[in-house]
């Protein structure tokens, strides 16, 4: 830039020498009296704050953005540009820092998520090693209680590498959906009559309202089921005996909603953001912390959205939207 601005520079100069020694030698001859030197000089400083507020306000703020970018493809994530300049070079600038504080929220979060999967693996594989080495060491009898839990450990060890894989199709977009038209009403209950002896146990109860004409909708009936089972069985781990699971069934601007509200503790204010993050896990969770993050994804990929809604004391409502897809 500096020697583009030099070269340019130069060439101004002599030009505005070479008009300088013209209008010099015509003012001479009509008797007037003026130094081509002083002329081209004074034109030449004129020049020279010109190309300088130019470099000044276009090539300082364009090279800082030039330099900025080269660091950041070098890997520094933290880098950020100042705003300034022209309009239309503060918007790149600002565009720049966005595209950078995206980018490095992203670096953190993959070395988190990468810290999150190592620690709920080590944890079933560490139960697994050492009971294995206690029925070898003849510390445990190897009796069937004993095999049973060792099996247990191997099926939440596979719940969790199929849930990560189910998450990395979904969020990648190479999750594979089979639609057809399907009746909401009936896979609403489905989900429901699989939790009915769990609901029993614990003393809780279900209580359903579904209209008579809700269309049918082409989804995934196996992927929402998983939606469904996954809300229902939060509301029955988070409600208290006694209380009362509500699925809602409606249209809402033209879009089916599906409403799970239950009557237990609620979520705090400051926890309802994170519930859908990946391993975020309540205070009352036992799961791998994937099922929520799992729900939104498996939602989003039938073009839809899921929110929650929670007062403290009072409860928390699950709301599912899904487009409405002519059958």
């Amino acid at each position: 830039m500096r020697r583009v601005v030099f070269v340019f520079a130069t060439l101004l100069f002599f030009s505005a020498f070479g008009v300088a020694s013209l209008v010099s030698r015509i003012g001479g001859a009509s008797g007037g009296a003026s130094s081509p030197f002083a002329v081209a000089v004074v034109s030449g400083l004129v020049i020279f704050a010109l190309l300088y507020t130019v470099v000044r306000r276009f090539g300082i703020p364009l090279g800082g953005i030039v330099e900025a970018a080269n660091r950041l493809a070098d890997g520094d994530f933290s880098t950020r540009v100042a705003e300034h300049g022209p309009e239309s070079l503060r918007t790149v600038a600002k565009a720049f820092n966005t595209m950078a504080a995206r980018l490095e929220s992203h670096n953190q979060q993959r070395r988190h998520l990468m810290a999150d999967i190592a620690h709920e693996l080590r944890t079933p594989l560490s139960v697994i090693q050492g009971r294995l080495e206690g029925f070898l060491d003849g510390v445990y009898p190897r009796d069937d209680a004993r095999m049973e839990a060792l099996l247990e450990e191997t099926r939440l060890l596979a719940r969790l590498v199929e849930d990560l894989r189910t998450l990395a199709n979904a969020e990648s977009g190479a999750l594979t959906l089979h639609k057809e038209p399907t009746d909401m009403a009936v896979l609403v209950q489905d989900a429901i009559d699989a939790f009915s002896a769990e609901a029993t146990q614990a003393r809780l109860s279900f209580r359903v309202d579904t209209p008579n004409d809700l269309p049918l909708v082409t989804v995934d009936p196996i992927r929402i089921r998983e939606v469904l089972s996954n809300l229902i069985s939060n509301a029955l781990r988070n409600t208290p005996a006694g209380g009362v699971i509500s699925i809602t069934l409606g249209i809402a601007s033209g879009r089916l909603l599906i409403s799970i509200a239950d009557t237990g503790a609620g979520i705090a204010p400051e926890d309802l953001p994170k519930i859908f993050d990946r391993f975020y896990k309540g205070t009352r969770s036992r799961g791998s912390g994937l099922g929520l993050t799992i729900a939104r994804s498996l939602v989003a990929a039938h073009g839809g959205e899921i929110s929650a809604e929670s007062t403290v004391g009072r409860g928390t409502t699950m709301k599912v939207t899904l487009p409405i897809v002519s059958a």
